[in-house]
């Protein structure tokens, strides 16, 4: 595949939000946790595989209760997204959900997996973006990629490239876990430096695992969204250092960079199985911020931004879209 969702010049439409029930203008998103797992399998957390779905929609059904209303589920390719279920848990649910492609860190993947997918990321990735996860499935509304802790390997690199030049094609946003938060102006360099993807199509996620101010501050700067997900884990300096950091960027005039998420990545942490889950973003999590922000503040960061950052002028080739 050569990077283009079909023949003929691309042409772009109005913006919107792909979701797996079909594109939504970006107004119909709604509150929204802006990263999030329904479904995650990975050899890095044996045992704790989301990959239930009836407790992805009880953990949904708990979200909606909650005034959640979208969830972006950044599952990569070869994670155990069971891109299948969703329409049907979006459908029964009522809660938006828009479903990723792209590839994280080496580790999580059999080395058989990433030498049949390596040769062709970028048309891997345009396909599911453009024609449908496994080719009949819903199509993934973002790209998901991931750097290393305070760097770039090999596989980072050729895995942001594939990211990039898929952007260009689709014009979807590219979110980087980062892992532990760190890495985020190294990943900037790369992607929107030497890639050239803009910056406004980049997302930073795990910024909250990395309380750095200034570094929050240059990538607001540089023009990307900073996502602050993964709310009540003890072992990251993340609820008690979160309104500082936010009114920090705030006050500096990147309220509009901001988004909020949950990241549940096993099964222990969704709330229908006692932990915080999706709901505690909207529950605790929102009113400690609200008190600390002002509530038309933290309203903004759950749906203006992330309307925003996820809606994009999806290329479309006359004829070959759906």
């Amino acid at each position: 595949m050569n990077g283009t969702p079909a023949d003929g010049p691309a042409v772009r439409a109005a913006p919107a939000v792909r979701t797996v029930l079909g594109d939504i203008a970006p107004a119909g998103l709604g509150i929204c946790d802006a990263h999030d797992h329904l479904f995650l399998r990975s050899p890095q957390l044996p045992g704790q595989e989301l990959d239930d779905a009836e407790a992805a929609a009880a953990e949904l059904s708990a979200f909606r209760a909650a005034g959640g209303a979208a969830v972006i589920q950044w599952t990569p390719y070869g994670m155990g997204r069971r891109a299948a279920e969703l329409p049907r848990l979006a459908r029964e649910s009522g809660v938006r959900i828009v479903a990723a492609t792209g590839l994280h860190q080496a580790a999580h993947y059999s080395p058989g997996l990433l030498a049949r997918v390596r040769p062709d990321l970028a048309g891997l990735f345009v396909a599911e973006l453009t024609e449908g996860i496994g080719g009949t499935g819903p199509r993934a509304g973002m790209i998901k990629v991931a750097g290393g802790f305070h760097g770039l390997d090999r596989h980072a690199r050729h895995t942001m490239a594939a990211a990039a030049e898929a952007q260009r094609a689709t014009g979807a946003v590219v979110g980087v876990h980062l892992e532990l938060g760190t890495g985020a102006l190294d990943v900037l360099d790369l992607l929107c430096g030497a890639l050239a993807v803009p910056p406004d199509r980049v997302i930073l996620g795990h910024l909250n695992r990395s309380p750095d101010l200034v570094v929050h501050r240059t990538a607001a700067e540089a023009g990307s969204y900073l996502a602050f997900d993964g709310p009540s884990r003890a072992h990251h300096t993340t609820d008690w250092r979160l309104p500082e950091a936010l009114a920090a960027l705030a006050d500096a005039g990147f309220g509009d960079r901001i988004l909020l998420g949950g990241d549940t990545t096993t099964a222990g942490a969704r709330s229908v199985d006692g932990g915080p889950g999706m709901p505690y973003l909207l529950r605790r999590h929102r009113e400690r911020l609200e008190l600390a922000l002002g509530a038309d503040l933290v309203t903004q960061f759950l749906t203006a931004n992330p309307a925003r950052a996820f809606a994009a002028d999806w290329a479309r080739a006359p004829g070959g879209s759906r």
